[in-house]
C-alpha cells in the first residue's frame, strides 16, 4: 500500500496542489485551506448582504461579532475594530442592515464568515439612527431638562462667538450685533465647523472660554453655531463631545446651527436655541432704543417712588406734630403746677383756720384758768400750750418744704424726660432721611446719565464719517454701486466711484500688467 505524502498548507488564491495517485491523506488545516482557496477563487471580492442582526457581541478588543439572518438561514459576520470605529450608529439586535464585505474561512474552526467592512441600516441612514440613539441617551440623563438651563443676561457686556471665521454665519452675527448694540465687546474663537476633528475643536473652544473667562474680563453669553448645510455638514454639532461641553459650560450658551428647520443635539442641550445665527445675535442683544426707553421708565419710577416716600414722611411728620402732647409739651406741666399752687393755698388757709380756732380755745381756757386756777397751774398750762403750738408750726412747715422739694424734683424730671427731646430727635432723623433720599436720587440719576453718555459716545465712534475723515475711503463699482472688498472684483477699465470725507470722485481701473503708453 503506497504511503500518502503530506501536503503543505496552501494560501487563498494559490493554485490547487497536485495530488499523487492513490488514497490521499490530508490534515484538517489542509482541508480548511483548500476550502478557503476555493471560496476565494469562485466568489466575488465584495458582497452586499441584507439581513437582520442577531447574537451581537463586542468584546474589549473592539471587534464586532454578530450573525445576519433571514427566515431560513444565518451567516456569521466579523467587523474588525478599525472598521467598527467608523460606524456612526450603534448596531442593535433585530436591526435590518446591509453588510458589505467579503467571505473568508476561519481555518482554526473550519467556519466561513463574512468580513464586514461597511455596515448601513436599511431604509434609514446611519446618521439618522446615530442622532436618534444619542438624543434618547442624553434625554434619559436629563441634559435636555429645561430646569438645568441658565438664563441669559438682559444686557450683556461681552459675547464670545465659536464658529468658522470664514463662513457666512460670522458675518451675519457680527453685522447684527454691531447694528443693534455697538457698545458690545465681541470675542471670536475660530474653529472648524465640519469635517474630521471639528467636533473636538468646538468642544475644546467651549471649555477654554469657560476656563479663561475671568482672565478675559468676563463673558456674559456664548454663541455656538454655523450656517446651513446637509446633515453630514452639520454633524459636528450632533457629536456627544460637543453636547457634553455645552452642558458643562458655566457661561450661558446659545446654539445657532443651520436654518430654522435644522435641529441638532447642541440645540437641545444649549440654554437657548436660535433658528439662525442672525436670530441668535438678535436674541441676546437689546436695541439702543429699548435701552433708552427702559432708562426713562426707571428714572420716572425712581422719581415717583422718592416723591411718594417724601410725601409719606411729610404726612407722618404733620400727624406727629398735630398731637396735642407734642404741640404743647408744657401744658400738662403748667396744669399740674397750678393744681399744686391751689393745694398749697388751701393748706395755708386750713392751717390759718386751725391756728385761729386754737387761739380762740386758748383764750377761752385762759379766762377759765384765771378764774378757777392758781397762778402756778396757769403758767404750766401756758408753757404746755406754747410747746404744742411750736411743734404744730414746725410740723406744718416741714410738710410744706417736703411738698415744694418733691414738686421741684418732679418738674426737673419732666423737663429731662418729657416729649421735647424726643421731638427734637425725631425732627433731626426726618431731616437726615430726606437728605439721604435726595443724595441717592441725585447719584442714581448721575450714574444713569454717565452710562447713557458712554453708550452714545460708543455709537458715535462707529460713525462712518469719522472713519473717512481719518484718511480712509470707500470704493464702489460705478455701475452697480457694490462695495469693492477684493481685487478680484475689479477688472481693467472698470469705472470706480470713491467716497472720501468731503465728497466723491470717479476713476478707472488700470491693468498693472499692461505697459503705460505715456510713462
Amino acid at each position: 500500500m503506497p504511503q500518502s505524502q503530506p501536503l503543505e498548507p496552501g494560501h487563498a488564491g494559490s493554485p490547487a496542489p497536485e495530488f499523487p495517485s492513490g488514497p490521499l491523506m490530508l490534515s484538517v488545516r489542509q482541508v480548511n485551506e483548500l476550502v478557503r482557496g476555493a471560496i476565494s477563487r469562485h466568489l466575488p471580492p465584495t458582497l452586499h448582504v441584507l439581513g437582520e442582526i442577531g447574537n451581537l457581541s463586542r468584546p474589549l478588543s473592539g471587534h464586532l461579532y454578530f450573525t445576519l439572518k433571514d427566515p431560513t438561514s444565518e451567516l456569521r459576520c466579523v467587523m474588525w475594530r478599525s472598521s467598527a470605529a467608523r460606524l456612526r450608529f450603534a448596531p442593535e439586535v433585530g436591526m435590518q442592515v446591509i453588510a458589505t464585505g467579503s467571505i473568508e474561512v476561519y481555518t482554526q474552526r473550519g467556519q466561513y464568515q463574512l468580513i464586514v467592512r461597511r455596515l448601513e441600516p436599511r431604509g434609514v441612514g446611519a446618521l439618522e439612527i446615530a442622532f436618534r440613539q444619542l438624543k434618547e441617551r442624553l434625554e434619559r440623563e436629563g441634559l435636555f431638562d429645561p430646569r438645568r438651563k441658565k438664563p441669559l443676561p438682559r444686557i450683556p457686556e461681552r459675547v464670545a462667538v465659536v464658529t468658522s471665521p470664514t463662513g457666512a454665519a460670522i458675518r451675519d452675527i457680527l453685522h447684527t450685533l454691531r447694528r443693534r448694540f455697538p457698545a458690545l465687546d465681541i470675542l471670536v474663537y475660530p474653529v472648524r465647523v465640519q469635517g474630521e476633528g471639528a467636533a473636538q475643536e468646538i468642544a475644546a473652544a467651549i471649555r477654554t472660554l469657560n476656563e479663561h473667562a475671568a482672565a478675559l474680563g468676563g463673558i456674559d453669553v456664548m454663541i455656538v453655531g454655523r450656517g446651513g448645510g446637509s446633515l453630514e455638514d452639520l454633524w459636528a454639532f450632533n457629536e456627544e463631545v460637543v453636547a457634553r461641553a455645552i452642558a458643562g459650560s458655566r457661561i450661558p450658551v446659545v446654539s445657532a446651527v443651520g436654518h430654522e428647520v435644522d435641529v441638532s443635539i447642541s440645540d437641545l442641550v444649549a440654554d437657548l436655541r436660535a433658528p439662525t445665527p442672525t436670530a441668535a445675535a438678535e436674541l441676546i442683544t437689546p436695541t439702543l432704543t429699548d435701552l433708552l426707553a427702559t432708562l426713562d421708565r426707571q428714572r420716572l419710577r425712581a422719581t415717583r417712588t422718592v416723591g411718594q416716600q417724601l410725601e409719606l414722611a411729610r404726612a407722618r411728620l404733620n400727624s406727629t406734630l398735630a398731637y396735642d402732647g407734642l404741640a404743647r409739651p408744657f401744658l400738662r406741666l403748667r396744669q399740674q403746677a397750678q393744681f399744686i399752687d391751689e393745694l398749697q393755698q388751701r393748706l395755708r388757709l386750713a392751717l390759718a383756720h386751725c391756728c385761729r380756732a386754737a387761739r380762740q380755745r386758748l383764750n377761752a381756757t385762759e379766762g377759765i384758768l384765771l378764774r378757777f386756777a392758781t397762778g402756778r397751774r396757769f403758767v404750766q398750762a401756758a408753757r404746755t400750750l406754747d410747746d404744742r403750738l411750736h411743734r404744730l408750726w414746725r410740723s406744718s412747715s416741714l410738710c410744706l418744704l417736703t411738698a415744694e422739694r418733691r414738686l421741684t424734683q418732679g418738674s426737673a424730671r419732666l423737663e429731662q424726660h418729657g416729649p421735647a427731646p424726643l421731638l427734637r430727635a425725631l425732627q433731626e432723623h426726618i431731616r437726615q432721611v430726606s437728605l439721604r433720599l435726595d443724595t441717592a436720587l441725585r447719584a442714581g440719576l448721575a450714574h444713569q446719565r454717565q452710562l447713557l453718555v458712554a453708550r452714545v459716545d460708543a455709537i458715535a465712534a462707529c460713525d462712518p464719517q469719522r472713519v473717512l475723515r481719518r484718511g480712509y475711503s470707500i470704493t464702489r463699482d460705478a455701475r452697480t454701486h457694490a462695495v469693492i472688498t477684493s481685487i478680484s472684483q475689479v477688472s481693467p477699465g472698470a469705472r470706480l466711484l470713491t467716497t472720501v470725507s468731503d465728497g466723491d470722485f470717479h476713476s478707472t481701473a488700470d491693468d498693472p500688467r499692461q505697459a503705460r503708453l505715456f510713462d
